[in-house]
């Protein structure tokens, strides 16, 4: 993009037609909130000036934010937030960006939960799920974990930033919960089979941590392992929920009832019809 002083409207109708070609969807809407950080609008600021010319500088921001989306790397990295479950949440590239189906399994959690019960969240990434459910069950005693340190940081950072009180701890699993047991066990693990890693879009596949996403040979590595270990650290009647990649909930629902969980157990689908959480609870029939 040459730099010169356009304005507006010209500025997103030139990025619309740039990033369509590079394979974008959605380039006109990624196009404005890019330049509705640049220039510190919402949208409806940016549609009332459209005839507003940029500045130099602010055409080097935009122009930088624009290249680096033509490389396919994803919007919230690039604008280095994300939306979810009405809260904001910083990401970095050390954290998958939280996607809106997994607020089924907050909704899901927090219909189960007791109010004033002890929740484990495996898999904490951005914090997005033990945030929220911090923040929506306020007398909960949320505990969330995950093996990297960068995520960590960054679930801390949004913690804060949130108002939200969750006991963070680094590590693989149960390993930093030993000798505790729980109301709740949620977890959003690896669920992409390792042969399809390669066919993921390039926003998924070369920018977001690919040990958040590679769930062994058929995907279900993790949930083999947490359900196998969740008994030693759930009360009785205890609940375990999961999120599931598409297709996956009938041969997680049998790894649950294969492993102690009780006949309780449900399946929720996301707004795309996929059934997206399965959940059952321990030692006990519904």
């Amino acid at each position: 993009m040459p730099l010169e002083r356009w304005d507006v409207l010209k500025v997103l109708n030139w990025t619309k037609g740039y990033l369509a070609e590079k394979g974008v969807e959605n380039a006109r809407l990624e196009a404005e909130w890019m330049l509705c950080e640049v220039l510190s609008l919402d949208r409806v600021g940016l549609y009332c000036n459209f005839d507003k010319p940029l500045s130099d500088a602010e055409l080097t921001a935009y122009r930088s934010m624009v290249a680096r989306r033509a490389k396919r790397e994803p919007l919230q990295y690039i604008l280095g937030t994300q939306e979810f479950m009405g809260l904001e949440f910083r990401v970095t590239p050390s954290v998958l960006i939280p996607r809106y189906d997994t607020e089924v399994l907050v909704n899901e959690a927090v219909q189960r939960a007791p109010k004033t019960g002890a929740i484990l969240d495996i898999g904490t990434g951005s914090g997005c799920v033990a945030i929220s459910l911090a923040h929506l069950l306020p007398e909960a005693r949320v505990t969330t974990v995950d093996v990297s340190p960068g995520a960590i940081e960054v679930a801390r950072e949004n913690a804060e930033k949130n108002g939200a009180t969750v006991e963070f701890c680094e590590g693989s699993l149960f390993a930093p919960c030993a000798g505790r047991r729980f109301d709740m066990i949620v977890s959003n693990p690896p669920y992409i089979r390792k042969d399809e890693l390669a066919t993921l879009q390039p926003e998924v596949r070369d920018f977001e941590p690919m040990g958040a996403l590679d769930g062994g040979a058929d995907g279900l590595d993790f949930y083999r392992t947490i359900v196998a270990q969740a008994p030693a650290h759930l009360v009785d009647g205890g609940w375990l929920l999961f999120e599931v990649g598409a297709g996956q909930a009938p041969d997680v629902l049998g790894l649950l009832q294969k492993g102690g969980f009780g006949d309780s157990s449900f399946t929720a689908a996301d707004p795309a019809g996929i059934d997206r959480v399965v959940g059952a609870r321990l030692g006990r029939a519904s």
